[in-house]
C-alpha cells in the first residue's frame, strides 16, 4: 500500500434519477438540473444508474444525449448498462452518435448477466432465443470490437443510390479508450484489465470463497490491483470507486438526522457476505467534509485511486442533492487534493 494515498484528479457523481410515475419529466429534468448543477461546481464527471421496469434511468444513453446539449465540459457516463438487456451492435450506433454530438464526453459502463427477472421478463425481451442468447464477457467482446471500428458486416460500397460502411458509423475514434466494466469480482477486475477497459468499482463486491474475517476495502484493492496487472498500461489503468458518502458541512439539522438514519438502516448488511453471491456491502459514510476525507484516507482501496464517482443516495430530494454536490465540491473534493474544472 502506498504510503500516501493518491490526490484526487476527477471527483465525479453517480445518479438513480428517481420519478413519480404519475409525472416522469420533473424527475428527469431534475436529473439534467443536477447534472448542469456538476458543471458549475467543477465536476469532472456525472454518471447515470440504469434501472429497467423501474422508477429510475432506464434509458441512460438518451439522458446522456439530452445532457450534453445543456453542458459543454461535464464527461457523461453510465454505472452501468447491464448488456443482458442490449444489442451490442445497436448500443454500438447508440454510443458513438452520442459521443459525436457530446464532443467526445461520454463514459460508458457496463455489465454482463442474465437481466434482473429474467425468466418473468423473457418473453417480452427475448421471445424467440431466449434459451440461446449469450450473457457472458463474449458480449462485452462483441460491444468493444464493434465501437473500435471492427467490422459489422461482410458488406461496404455503393448500392444504387446509397453508400455502405461495414463498420458502425458514426466512428468515434476516441470512444474505445472510454469504456468501462463494473466489476465485483477478481474474475471481472481481470477480465476487464486483459480487454484493455477501464475500471468500475462501487459500493459492492463478491467476497469470494475464501474465510472471514472480510474487509471490504481490502477485497476491494485486491480487485484494483488484479486489474492493473493485467492491463496493458499497468499502474496507469484507469480506476474509479463509487462508494456512498455524504457530507453534512451545510446540511440542515433535519437533513443530518435524515442522512444518519439512512445509513443506520443500511449499516447491519456491510458486517457479512450476503446472500448466494457472496456480496459485501461498503458502509455509508456520513459526516462533515474533514471526518469523510480522514475515513477515505486510511481506506486501502481509496488510497490507489485516483477517480471517484461517487454515489447519491437512491432515496433523497433534489435541496439534498443540491446540498451534497455543493459540498462534495467546496470542502470534500479540495480535502482529497481536487481542484474543479475550469
Amino acid at each position: 500500500m502506498p504510503s500516501n494515498p493518491r490526490p484526487l484528479r476527477k471527483l465525479g457523481f453517480l445518479t438513480i434519477g428517481l420519478f413519480d410515475e404519475a409525472d416522469p419529466r420533473r424527475g428527469h429534468e431534475s436529473t439534467l438540473e443536477i447534472i448542469e448543477l456538476g458543471e458549475r461546481l467543477g465536476f469532472d464527471s456525472a454518471w447515470l444508474r440504469h434501472r429497467h421496469l423501474q422508477y429510475g434511468i432506464s434509458s441512460p444513453v438518451a439522458v446522456m444525449a439530452a445532457a450534453s446539449q445543456r453542458t459543454r465540459r461535464i464527461e457523461l457516463g453510465t454505472a452501468v448498462i447491464p448488456l443482458g438487456w442490449e444489442n451490442p451492435l445497436r448500443l454500438a450506433e447508440d454510443l458513438a452518435t452520442v459521443d459525436i454530438l457530446s464532443g467526445g464526453r461520454i463514459n460508458p459502463g457496463m455489465s454482463v448477466g442474465p437481466p434482473m427477472h429474467f425468466d418473468e421478463v423473457k418473453r417480452a425481451l427475448y421471445p424467440d432465443t431466449a434459451d440461446v442468447e449469450d450473457f457472458s464477457y463474449e458480449r462485452v467482446r462483441r460491444l468493444l470490437d464493434l465501437v473500435r471500428g471492427e467490422p459489422a458486416s461482410d458488406f461496404s460500397g455503393v448500392q444504387g443510390f446509397e453508400v455502405f460502411s461495414d463498420r458502425v458509423q458514426p466512428h468515434s475514434p476516441g470512444l474505445g479508450r472510454r469504456l468501462w466494466y463494473g466489476g465485483g469480482s477478481l474474475s471481472s477486475a481481470r477480465w476487464a484489465g486483459e480487454h484493455g477497459m477501464n475500471f468500475l468499482t462501487s459500493s459492492v463486491v463478491k467476497a469470494g470463497d475464501g474465510e472471514g474475517p472480510y474487509d471490504f476495502a481490502e477485497i476491494q484493492l485486491s480487485h484494483i490491483r488484479a486489474f492493473r496487472a493485467a492491463h496493458p498500461d499497468g499502474e496507469e489503468a484507469r480506476v474509479s470507486q463509487g462508494l456512498v458518502v455524504i457530507p453534512t458541512d451545510s446540511a440542515s439539522p433535519e437533513q443530518r438526522a435524515k442522512y444518519e438514519e439512512y445509513a443506520a438502516r443500511r449499516t447491519p448488511r456491510t458486517a457479512s457476505p450476503q446472500g448466494p453471491a457472496r456480496l459485501m456491502f461498503a458502509p455509508d459514510i456520513v459526516g462533515t467534509s474533514e471526518e469523510i476525507a480522514e475515513r477515505l484516507h486510511a481506506h486501502a482501496a481509496f488510497r490507489e485511486v485516483d477517480e471517484v464517482a461517487f454515489a447519491l443516495p437512491f432515496t433523497f430530494g433534489h435541496e439534498d442533492y443540491v446540498q451534497i454536490l455543493t459540498d462534495m465540491a467546496a470542502k470534500l473534493g479540495p480535502a482529497l487534493g481536487w481542484r474543479p474544472g475550469a
